[in-house]
């Protein structure tokens, strides 16, 4: 693979990856400054799955009618368009719209960025492509350090300064898109039924018994995952954490190292073994979890978050790799679209809906949550993901022609 390639490949992913959690990690905490904000927490929580069912469209969009690359333009430019309106506004049903609009923007680029670079790269330079992802994820909490450390701006992370952050990443991820390697349409011309026309022809992978069973385990793994997500910033803020963004963010930057291991691990393991040390390790954060939430032990709080690069490199990279072997060359986008969709689109959905109301039922006096029960629930749900995939996973699953590119 060239170095220029190889280069803006990585560009890509750092600063794309960091546009959604410069703005959404702390979205939540802002919006509960504003007046009836409370009440749309739920939505907030829900933000990221509600904006990853626009991923099987845009993707379909890039496999059959729009280079990827310009693809990624397209929605990184209304991403910015959508952030900076949201700067202006404290009106909850105009802020709820813009954020809806930037998340439908945004969500897709995940998948979009990962086909291009699978399209271009070989698979084992893929994991490493893929962390600087995780590089991007953890400077997002730059600007809340800036602001806070060398500025004052104590409450940085409550303001509406979040969306212009976020903004700006955005219109930098449009230009580095302009520089990407061709990525033309595969399935460009091809009869379009209403099934293609909505994105759901990934759909069509699940005839493969194994390709069913690890899209079960993924959506069951990923209501116990995307809890994390969208909550724990809330957790550690009750829990008394200064630094929001940048304690969360320690695990993107542990995943660094999980990501230089992917490959070792797969080829040592195979998928099946990786995929549940994955979901093992999901089990280890909750029940890390668990014990600080009735301790107060702040150790525990930071094992749950240092193996958040071995459960996204397993659970959602690894199975990203395994889907880009086995889908047919026309299916590539929509393959890693069907992929976000489960993990942070349905699997995101199932996991605020089931968690919002075990919290809702154990909100104290004081404000706060007891956060013991949602951890137990967690634990127990990635314990049943584990046992179920170990049982009952065979990989069946045939490779699907490979093609490359090494412009």
């Amino acid at each position: 693979m060239r170095r220029g390639c190889a280069l803006r490949l990585m560009a890509m992913m750092f600063v794309q990856i960091m546009v959604f959690p410069v703005w959404f990690t702390t979205v939540v905490p802002y919006v509960q400054t504003l007046p009836g904000g409370h009440a749309w927490v739920p939505f907030y929580g829900m933000l990221m799955a509600i904006g990853m069912f626009a991923s099987s469209v845009v993707c379909m969009f890039a496999d059959r009618f729009l280079d990827s690359g310009k693809v990624l333009l397209l929605c990184n430019v209304t991403a910015a368009a959508a952030l900076t309106g949201a700067f202006f506004t404290q009106n909850l049903y105009a802020l709820a719209a813009l954020l809806l609009l930037a998340t439908f923007s945004i969500m897709p680029t995940w998948s979009l960025v990962s086909a291009v670079a699978m399209a271009h790269a070989p698979k084992e330079m893929f994991p490493y492509i893929r962390s600087c992802g995780s590089v991007g994820y953890a400077a997002s909490a730059v600007f809340s350090i800036v602001a806070i450390k060398y500025f004052g701006f104590s409450d940085f992370e409550t303001t509406p300064w979040i969306f212009v952050c976020g903004a700006a990443t955005a219109l930098l991820a449009a230009v580095a898109a302009l520089f990407l390697p061709p990525t033309p349409p595969r399935a460009k011309g091809e009869p379009l039924s209403i099934v293609d026309a909505l994105g759901l022809r990934a759909f069509s992978l699940l005839k493969d018994r194994s390709v069913l069973v690890l899209s079960i385990i993924l959506l069951l793994s990923m209501v116990s995952f995307q809890w994390y997500m969208g909550y724990n910033t809330m957790y550690l803020q009750e829990a008394g954490f200064k630094y929001l963004a940048l304690t969360n963010n320690i695990g993107q930057i542990a995943e660094l190292f999980f990501m230089m291991l992917l490959p070792f691990l797969i080829k040592k393991l195979g998928f099946k073994y990786s995929t549940l040390l994955g979901v093992g390790a999901l089990a280890f954060r909750y029940a890390s979890f668990l014990v600080a939430s009735k301790t107060g032990v702040h150790a525990c709080d930071f094992g749950g978050i240092l193996v958040h690069g071995l459960i996204f490199g397993m659970l959602i990279v690894g199975v990203q790799m395994h889907m880009a072997e086995i889908a047919p060359a026309a299916l590539r986008n929509q393959a890693q679209g069907f992929v976000m969709f489960l993990a942070a689109g349905l699997g995101g959905f199932l996991s605020v809906g089931i968690f919002n109301s075990i919290l809702s039922a154990n909100r104290l006096p004081s404000g706060n949550h007891d956060w013991s029960v949602p951890f137990g629930v967690a634990l127990a749900i990635a314990l049943a993901a584990g046992m179920l995939f170990l049982f009952l996973y065979k990989d069946g699953a045939k490779n699907a022609p490979e093609t490359r590119s090494e412009k």
